[in-house]
């Protein structure tokens, strides 16, 4: 197994665009970007879908099944066939994202439109997966963790471009245009993949798929969905215990398998592989938080929509921000702006309690902008850690399970997300967000949400002290 400390890394961000790499980069880059700009975009469109074809009772599927989806795309690049190679993994993410994008484009109903977003997820799901498991056959070691920046940025980008674009096309039926254009950068993406992109081959016999832990998985994520979307306090609260049941139960399952979804220590705690994995998760549970602010600037602050959008753009842009400026760290430097990253996104989580959950109608200028400080602090600790624990669990995971190490990112993604947002949902609406409601009913809501959520922060910084203390 590689050491945990990260390898002195002296290659440039600009290396990645030199001519050698350039192509791969760009679709790499550009698969993750399909998946991160379709995503705003779609929830851009929605409203607009909802009142031109219905479905008001589908809308949080819309999302839901995408994320599921894409839970199973990532999960096949780690259990697919031998002799599958991954640039072929990459023309079918591709097809079938294209293919997922001209169904919603023709949807005549809602159901329709569903189909195509599972359609859609399995494609991205394998898109963004590839994304990571490709860094180590295009690049040099010395490029891994740059390259993770890169990508880390492009979520960034995606979060102003997916809702630009989306709104161009919101009115009337032009939502179906918004999906056709993907369609032929899709097509043109499968083309070149196996002209551009190495096979990445790397095994000769197939890896039994953890039909079990899989099965687990699914249902944990369909279980906190539906957490997020009733309205009854008992039955949230009796899914969100359900789904952490079936996690448990997958977690107990992976370590007594013989096939397995996970690498090699994954559940373990006592292995740094399995603390960076909870690391990335807890993050981004703590960050789901987001999908409350612009609610509780435009009820509780006087912010109108629109900028209320790109107030809470700005997280994403400190995500960015900060990818870029700690990229050129490396060995215990590495490991410790992951526990600063954590420790200031639990602290810019818990300053929203005292900056977002008041009633400020006239929008005083103060508190807005200390709460913007705060949103972008959020983004700025996930970003200062993110392409780090990237690159720790590529070094990490032994040299047969790599695959397995990439998907293995992109489910604590999703699972992160889709958690995050459930479990925010059940905590405001369980605070006052329904019952009062009003202005006290928000203010106790955004008071219980963001100082909860700061717990996760926390005990992301705790596992992170952890690696940094780990003797290599």
């Amino acid at each position: 197994m590689a050491e945990m400390t990260p390898q002195a890394d002296t290659a440039r961000l600009s290396a990645l665009f030199r001519p050698e790499n350039l192509l791969a980069t760009m679709m790499l880059g550009g698969g993750i970007a399909l998946h991160a700009v379709e995503t705003y975009i779609t929830a851009t469109l929605m409203p607009s879908i909802v009142r031109d074809i219905g479905g008001l009772a589908l809308f949080a599927w819309a999302t839901t099944i995408y994320v599921i989806a894409s839970v199973v795309g990532s999960i096949y690049v780690a259990v697919r066939p031998a002799g599958v190679t991954l640039n072929r993994c990459y023309v079918w993410g591709a097809a079938l994202f294209g293919a997922g994008s001209l169904i919603c484009a023709l949807a005549p109903v809602m159901e329709i439109v569903l189909a195509g977003r599972a359609v859609q997820g399995l494609g991205a799901g394998l898109l963004v997966t590839l994304g990571y498991a490709f860094i180590r056959f295009v690049y040099p070691e010395a490029l891994w963790s740059r390259a993770s920046t890169l990508y880390a940025a492009v979520w960034g980008i995606a979060t102003f471009v997916g809702p630009s674009i989306g709104g161009i096309f919101a009115s009337g039926s032009a939502w179906r245009e918004a999906f056709l254009i993907l369609v032929p950068i899709a097509l043109v993406m499968a083309w070149l993949a196996p002209r551009r992109l190495p096979s990445g081959e790397d095994r000769q016999a197939a890896t039994p798929a953890p039909f079990v832990q899989i099965a687990l998985l699914l249902a944990s994520a369909m279980l906190v969905s539906f957490a997020g979307s009733v309205t009854a306090v008992w039955l949230r609260g009796t899914l969100a215990a359900a789904a952490v049941a079936a996690v448990t139960a997958m977690v107990l399952a992976e370590r007594r398998a013989s096939a397995r979804l996970l690498p090699a220590g994954a559940v373990n705690l006592s292995s740094a592989l399995a603390r960076i994995y909870l690391i990335m998760l807890l993050m981004l549970v703590a960050l789901a938080s987001d999908i409350y602010i612009p609610y509780f600037l435009q009820e509780l602050h006087g912010v109108a929509p629109l900028a209320s959008g790109y107030l809470v753009a700005l997280l994403a842009l400190g995500w960015t921000a900060a990818a870029f400026l700690t990229a050129g760290l490396t060995g215990r430097r590495a490991i410790a702006s992951i526990a600063a990253g954590t420790l200031l996104e639990a602290v810019s989580t818990g300053l929203l309690v005292f900056l977002l959950a008041r009633h400020n109608p006239q929008g005083d200028i103060v508190v807005l902008a200390a709460a913007t400080v705060a949103i972008f602090g959020m983004g700025f600790g996930v970003g200062m850690g993110w392409a780090h624990l990237v690159t720790l669990v590529l070094r990490l995971a032994p040299d047969d399970e790599k695959d397995k190490a990439s998907a293995a990112i992109v489910t604590m993604q999703a699972l992160g997300t889709a958690f995050g947002a459930a479990l925010a949902g059940v905590v405001a609406n369980s605070t006052g967000l329904l019952d009062p409601g009003g202005i006290a009913g928000n203010v106790s809501a955004a008071g219980w949400l963001y100082g909860l959520f700061a717990l996760p922060g926390l005990a992301a910084f705790s596992l992170a002290i952890s690696l940094l203390r780990q003797r290599n």
